[in-house]
């Protein structure tokens, strides 16, 4: 039965705003898993695609509108960028939510071909502590999709200013649109302490808030 939708229930309950349902991707679930079944890799991957689908369709099915599915285990494997993709395919299939994968800290200049092609709406990629890098294969190769720009890092102690989170902000404006670009930290904040991560969040919605006033953006 689910896994997820009880858990995505309670914390929808607590707010009216649209809470994602966040799952675990198939090819994190199999790289970071020992088999000891299937006969080969890639029939572990597509066998848990299948039962990640259902997950995603339960959660559906409760009324969630969102749903994410995290892959960050493909940075560390970028020749399984097309096995990968595969496998959310079949997560992804037939599905109404709107789809988020999220995918950090990799080389993804040398696979943007086939990231931009994920079958996903949104790409939730980790940009500020790369300095906003990536932004310029985005410039050069236009994608339809929408994306969801770090603009935190999650790997230091140091809170960023308003004016630095604003700054990377109207970066990301200067490639998309404010209808697709997504503001959020470059991953998890799990790292870092209780003060920090409120500081670090406190400032990024101020931030936000001061640019859609600053450039009108509804």
């Amino acid at each position: 039965g689910p896994i997820t939708v009880n858990w995505w229930k309670y914390t929808q309950s607590l707010t009216s705003k649209p809470v994602k349902g966040m799952l675990t991707g198939p090819y994190t679930i199999a790289d970071w898993s020992f088999n000891e079944h299937y006969p080969s890799r890639e029939a572990f991957i597509m066998d848990l695609a299948r039962i990640v689908h259902e997950e995603a369709l339960d959660l559906e099915r409760a009324g969630c509108k969102y749903i994410q599915i995290d892959e960050p285990a493909v940075s560390t494997r970028p020749e399984e960028m097309g096995l990968a993709s595969t496998a959310m395919g079949i997560v992804t299939k037939g599905l109404t939510a709107y789809t988020f994968t999220h995918m950090c800290f990799g080389d993804f200049a040398q696979v943007f071909g086939q990231l931009v092609r994920l079958p996903v709406d949104n790409l939730d990629l980790e940009l500020a502590n790369s300095n906003y890098e990536l932004l310029e294969q985005f410039r050069k190769t236009p994608t339809e999709k929408s994306l969801s720009m770090g603009v935190l890092d999650v790997h230091s102690h140091v809170v960023e200013s308003v004016e630095q989170i604003k700054r990377g902000i109207k970066l990301g404006l200067e490639v998309f649109p404010p209808e697709r670009l997504y503001i959020d930290p470059d991953c998890g904040l799990k790292t870092r302490t209780e003060e920090e991560t409120l500081a670090k969040l406190r400032n990024m919605m101020t931030a936000v808030r001061d640019v859609r006033e600053e450039l009108k953006i509804s």
